[in-house]
């Protein structure tokens, strides 16, 4: 295998208990639906790359992002109610950057485009919302919060016009996030 490769390739391990005990299953790439190999999820070792975990099937409801490490009870440290039920991987991105974002679903009102991390949209945009993108290139965290805060959700090349449709009824993003090799 190349170098570059295995820059791409993830690996995670999820486990059904606490602290790393129970029936494991190890995921190098996207995963739908975790429940179908272990009853339930509560501890994961993301051994290479980064993924985005999903607290429902087919990448659905609150998301989370996770780099290399050990996640021993993340349900306490990260607010889950439940377990994951998929998860997602994030290749790694080396290149440019490029977001628009739009004020309204379906690409309506104000648009401003991204290249770089943008912390409040509200101070750098004058947007008070932002409600669908298109993006052109790079891997993005988009928060509900300035600063990087709150809910997050997992965009990569493409267009998202409506965020209702991806499992996040009633968020408005008002920060992002370039996933940039420094996240790995």
């Amino acid at each position: 295998m190349t170098s570059s490769g295995m820059n791409t390739m993830g690996r995670i391990v999820f486990y059904e208990e606490r602290n790393f005990q129970g029936r494991s299953y190890e995921c190098m790439s996207d995963c739908p639906d975790v429940s179908s190999y272990l009853s339930r999820c509560q501890s994961c070792r993301v051994e290479r790359g980064c993924f985005m975990v999903y607290e429902r099937n087919n990448y659905m409801g609150n998301q989370y992002f996770m780099r290399r490490g050990e996640y021993a009870d993340y349900m306490s440290m990260m607010g889950m109610s439940d377990s994951i039920k998929s998860c997602r991987m994030i290749p790694m991105h080396r290149g440019s950057f490029r977001m628009k974002i739009y004020e309204r679903e379906n690409f309506g009102g104000q648009m401003s485009e991204l290249m770089d991390d943008c912390d409040n949209v509200m101070d750098r945009y004058r947007m008070s919302n932002c409600m669908s993108c298109h993006v052109s290139d790079g891997h993005w965290l988009m928060y509900e919060q300035p600063q990087y805060r709150g809910r997050m959700m997992y965009v990569r090349p493409g267009e998202y016009r409506n965020f209702m449709n991806m499992g996040s009824s009633g968020m408005r993003f008002m920060s992002m996030k370039r996933i940039s090799d420094s996240c790995y």
